[in-house]
């Protein structure tokens, strides 16, 4: 490839890429599993060294060599800078108001950034989908500082009505947090693999405020549930750099020497 070609990447390392980037350096971060655990250890092993990563299972400080399978793989507590209870997790840090940023994952979500990873059709009885249910995810959801939510981006996934409220992203809109006597700031970012959405001032209705690159407007529209709306000054998503990208593949590869199939 020529010194001055433009780099390949998928759609799935812009979003996990451009989702890192949101940490800064020394936030202490709630982690969720899967997509928010591939990117909030990238931002550790870039441009954020510092970043204090917890996971429910109780990791404070974790630095895992590998993406975790799940909260209670031991790679997490091998080399965090110390494993507490599951209560303390909670009550101390979350309770406590010492968590700034809570990374989270969704099947469902709508333009409030309210967040279902219960069930998908019927009813609660009889879904035609169970899901992992909410874990931790409603807690960190009203107590971390702010959120950050990635998700891949279709009109599946990104639906008008809730099949079930999981986890409260912004209720219905406006100061609904506030009249539910929540004090965070909640879903503050939402990242997906066509662009980043951030809550309007007022209504706090998700807004696109950045376009991945090649992505067009109708492509965002066509996979949203709801008449999307963008930020007068939307821009265009940096593209990921050589070293995002080495990084964030060699990480992958990693990952997958370690747990084969299974990563």
């Amino acid at each position: 490839m020529p010194d001055n070609a433009p780099l390949e990447y998928t759609a799935a390392e812009i979003m996990t890429i451009e989702a890192a980037r949101r940490l800064k350096n020394g936030t202490v971060c709630f982690v969720g599993i899967g997509m928010p655990s591939a990117a909030a250890n990238l931002a550790r092993l870039t441009h954020a060294p510092e970043v204090v990563l917890i996971y429910e299972s109780g990791t404070i400080g974790a630095k895992p060599d590998v993406l975790p399978l799940s909260i209670g793989d031991g790679e997490l507590a091998q080399h965090a800078d110390t494993v507490v209870s599951i209560p303390e997790i909670f009550r101390y840090w979350l309770q406590g108001g010492r968590v700034d940023v809570g990374f989270l994952g969704a099947a469902q979500i709508d333009k409030f950034g309210n967040i279902n990873t219960t069930v998908i059709g019927g009813d609660y009885s009889k879904p035609k989908v169970r899901l992992p249910g909410g874990g931790g995810a409603p807690e960190i959801a009203i107590l971390c500082g702010e959120i950050f939510i990635i998700m891949s981006h279709s009109k599946r996934g990104f639906v008008d009505k809730l099949d079930f409220v999981t986890s409260l992203g912004h209720g219905e809109g406006g100061d609904h947090r506030v009249r539910l006597g929540v004090k965070t700031k909640g879903p503050t970012r939402l990242i997906t693999d066509l662009c980043v959405f951030e809550p309007d001032t007022l209504t706090k209705e998700m807004t696109v405020v950045s376009i991945h690159p090649g992505v067009t407007r109708d492509e965002i529209d066509r996979n949203t549930g709801w008449k999307v709306k963008y930020a007068a000054d939307a821009a265009t998503t940096p593209a990921p750099t050589e070293n995002e990208l080495a990084a964030l593949r060699e990480l992958h590869a990693r990952t997958k020497r370690a747990h084969g199939d299974q990563a």
